[in-house]
């Protein structure tokens, strides 16, 4: 089992910055890919980013492609979102997860742990 917590949310300005952590304990040993997800109001959940067990590929979704940046500290055992030049419809709980499956994916039931989420509001 592995245990998940997401920090760093907040409310933020349009055109500002937030960084996401995702902290993992339990059978941290084993090796997974991580993953960030987002959820709107009234909307499903959706993919954000996902990197790699090593940190050595990351892919990302269209809407954040050049704004937002996922790296992992497997020292620490932490993953991480940093998130520039937000804007208003990047308001979502955000949520970590963690797939058994070393590579990439953006599909969310390939992933097997989730951490409870984060809110993160983006005022206009």
């Amino acid at each position: 089992q592995v245990q998940l917590v997401e920090s760093g949310g907040g409310l933020v300005q349009a055109g500002g910055s937030l960084r996401l952590s995702c902290a993992a304990t339990g059978r941290t040993s084993s090796r997974y890919a991580m993953g960030w997800f987002r959820q709107a109001p009234g909307k499903e959940r959706e993919f954000v980013a996902t990197i790699n067990w090593s940190g050595g590929s990351t892919d990302y979704a269209d809407f954040v492609k050049g704004r937002f940046t996922i790296s992992r500290d497997n020292a620490k055992n932490t993953v991480y979102l940093q998130m520039n030049s937000l804007k208003p419809e990047d308001t979502a709980v955000y949520y970590c997860a963690a797939s058994r499956n070393i590579g990439l994916s953006s599909s969310w039931n390939a992933y097997d742990y989730w951490g409870q989420g984060s809110q993160v509001t983006v005022s206009s």
